[in-house]
Parts: C-alpha cells; structure tokens; sequence
C-alpha cells in the first residue's frame, strides 16, 4: 500500500542526508520525496511517499520518530488531505498543432508557459493520475521532456458541525 507521510524538520544542512540515509541503509524505498521551507524559515517540510505494509510504515515511522531533527510526523494516508504534483511538460509543436495543444492544455487546466519556435511547454499541476492522463493524451506528439515535481501533501483544515439552537458560537473567545 502507498502511505504519504508528512514531517515538519529542523531547517538546517544535513538533515534530509539523515532521512535519505535512513531509507538507503534499511534498504526501504522511496518513490517521492519533496522538501520546501515553510512559513517559518527554521522550518521545513518533507512530504514522502514510500510502499510498504503496516508493518513496514510503521518501522519507518518510528525510525524517523527518532531522527533529532524531526519536529512532527503525520501519516496522512488515511487523512482528509490535499495532494498536489507538478508537471512540466515540453512537446514537439509545428504551427499547425499549436492550437489542438493549447485546448488539451486547457482541459487539463493546464497552462502554456513557453513557445518555441518548434515546441511549446506546459505547466499542470494536480493529481499523479491527472499529469498520467495529459501525458496519455500528448503521446500523440511527440513529447521532448518532462520534469515532475515529487507529491506535495497536507492535512485538510478541520470541518465544523452543524451547532445545535442556542449553543455558543466556537468563533467567540
């Protein structure tokens, strides 16, 4: 089973060395892995997607539990989440098929970031299957390159219920 684990880190040099370590020397897999800075520039987060069993995931979340750097890790597998990916997308394009390109572009909510004078670039972001079914459908010309981002992940905010009549407002202090 594919498991998205989320891990808030210490932002400092060495710390995704560790983490990639731990995966290499227990010989664990990692299909995606993304880093960025958070709003707090002390801190990071690192959004993985690894295969395994229950058994596995959690081996590997303990092992991380462990690291110093890690400040909290959330397995949001099984979490109300979002999960986006990044896809650049340059193709092969005569002047004659920019337009076809432009619509599927557009279907997909994707976007032309570039014109060549032989090719043109897109830009979709959304689920992995998404970006698969673009690439799908481009295969009919011929794609150049494709560079994709590795999954970005996050818990979603918690929903209110409904109140009941005469109960206080969870807004007010």
């Amino acid at each position: 089973m594919t498991h998205v684990i989320s891990l808030l880190v210490e932002n400092h040099q060495g710390v995704l060395v560790r983490i990639a370590g731990l995966f290499s020397g227990r010989a664990y897999n990692l299909e995606s892995l993304t880093v960025g800075v958070t709003n707090d520039p002390q801190v990071s987060r690192i959004t993985l997607v690894c295969q395994g069993d229950d058994a596995v995931i959690e081996q590997i979340k303990k092992q991380l539990n462990k690291l110093i750097d890690v400040i909290k890790l959330i397995d949001l597998t099984a979490l109300p989440s979002v999960h986006r990916e990044l896809a650049l997308i340059k193709v092969q394009a005569s002047s004659a098929e920019r337009g076809e390109i432009f619509q599927v572009a557009d279907v997909f909510r994707g976007k032309v970031i570039d014109v060549g004078y032989d090719s043109m670039m897109l830009e979709v972001t959304g689920a992995g299957q998404k970006i698969d079914d673009l690439l799908a459908i481009l295969s009919t010309y011929t794609i150049l390159e494709v560079a994709r981002s590795g999954l970005v992940s996050i818990e979603r905010g918690k929903k209110l219920k409904k109140q009941a009549k005469g109960a206080e407002s969870p807004w007010k202090p």
